[in-house]
């Protein structure tokens, strides 16, 4: 797991290092890659994928959160390798046509996200949902577009120590949706498995 630095708050997230880590392994992001993320708040997901892949484009629809990512990249310069570009816009908009990896941090809009995603053929999807209704409503809008591939529930809890023991606390759940909308790389599992490419 990377060690990024956030010292500027968004007041909303950041994603938590467990998660970013199953994030990026999902996304298998590679120096050839256009990662974008939608909602990229404090600019976790958007550094680390920065660490990866060539270009970046995080869409963040309020400025502040936006300026919260651009000083957190700043904190984390030395370990950026790719050409980061931010964008203040509500997506869809502002998202670009030639991703190859898409993260959707939040789920506003997600539909229409999706449908661009489906329009421009994106490889990789990543949906993080915190809340199991959304988390049913984004399953099915990916079943409707024929791009799921795997949804996966985890929760995380982290040790304290407590009467000269350990107990935990523990994360809320979260539930993240695996697709991609790339076409012909994509094989569909017949027994209801996982699906491979």
């Amino acid at each position: 797991m990377s060690s990024i630095a956030l010292p500027y708050d968004a007041k909303a997230g950041p994603t938590k290092p467990e998660v970013r880590a199953v994030v990026q392994s999902k996304l298998a992001l590679g120096p050839d890659d256009h990662f974008a993320e939608v909602g990229s708040c404090t600019g976790a997901v958007t550094i680390e994928a920065a660490q990866r892949a060539g270009r970046v484009t995080a869409v963040e629809r309020k400025a502040e959160r936006l300026e919260t990512t651009e000083k957190n990249l700043e904190a984390n310069a030395e370990t950026i390798r790719a050409d980061v570009e931010l964008r203040n816009a509500e997506a869809p908009e502002g998202v670009p046509d030639d991703a190859d990896a898409l993260f959707l941090g939040g789920s506003r809009n997600f539909e229409a996200v999706l449908d661009h995603a489906v329009e421009t053929g994106v490889d990789r999807i990543v949906m993080n949902v915190s809340r199991l209704e959304v988390a049913g409503k984004a399953a099915e809008a990916f079943r409707e577009r024929d791009i799921l591939e795997e949804v996966v529930q985890f929760q995380v809890s982290h040790g304290y120590e407590l009467a000269g023991a350990t107990s935990f606390d523990s994360d809320n759940p979260v539930y993240m949706l695996v697709g991609s909308a790339g076409g012909d790389d994509r094989s569909t599992a017949t027994d209801g498995g996982e699906v491979t490419r």
